[in-house]
């Protein structure tokens, strides 16, 4: 295998021990490259150029099977609550390590969420992926408005660009959309919606 993406998680368990625990589980069906713990610890549990069952259905970039494609990385936290600094610190080495290993471009560093709209929420609506945008280890998010006017079709095919290219309703897709990059917003549709994803070119 020749990983292309790398997706992150959160683990949504009582302890990092825990969830290493099921993940090394036959029975559990499921499994990760990587395990960060609260406290920057990292355990490596598949070696990165072999296939780990992390990813399920979904669909980025027109592609399937991402378990095929991607290194996956579970993060310790219960998705409601702020990641640990030390946790950061040891995702931001590990990241930059993978990415110039594998050539792996920052835009392919993706959430769990991104890939699976309406299936998966994590790494959830307190991760920050801002931080990891400064530091390359993500992609920039844009910064130009969107259409006055906008549709959800129009948003559909921005956001298809950007790589959400999963069959799912327009409220999921909004939804999906948010969770990454405005996780607090409700409501409609909304030109500012467009703006992270960097299609402004594109819009008319």
């Amino acid at each position: 295998m020749t990983p292309r993406f790398v997706v992150l998680h959160y683990t949504a368990m009582a302890t990092a021990d825990a969830a290493i625990e099921r993940l090394c589980d036959p029975a559990s069906d499921v499994s990760a490259h990587y395990v960060i713990c609260k406290s920057g610890r990292v355990t490596q549990l598949v070696p990165e150029g072999l296939r780990a069952w992390h990813a399920g259905a979904g669909e980025w970039r027109g592609l399937t099977d991402i378990n095929s494609r991607s290194i996956g990385i579970e993060l310790d936290n219960d998705g409601q609550t702020p990641f640990a600094e030390p946790l950061m610190h040891s995702l931001e080495h590990l990241l930059t390590g993978i990415l110039s290993a594998w050539n792996i471009p920052p835009e392919n560093v993706i959430g769990h969420s991104d890939m699976a709209p309406g299936r998966k929420f994590d790494p959830g609506p307190r991760f920050d992926w801002a931080r990891l945008e400064a530091q390359g280890l993500a992609g920039r998010r844009g910064h130009d408005i969107g259409p006055s006017d906008p549709t959800p079709q129009g948003f559909a095919q921005v956001a298809k660009q950007a790589g959400y290219t999963a069959d799912v309703d327009p409220d999921t897709l909004l939804a999906a959309v948010r969770l990454r990059y405005r996780p607090f917003e409700t409501g409609p549709l909304d030109p500012q919606d467009y703006t992270p994803l960097g299609h402004a070119a594109r819009w008319a």
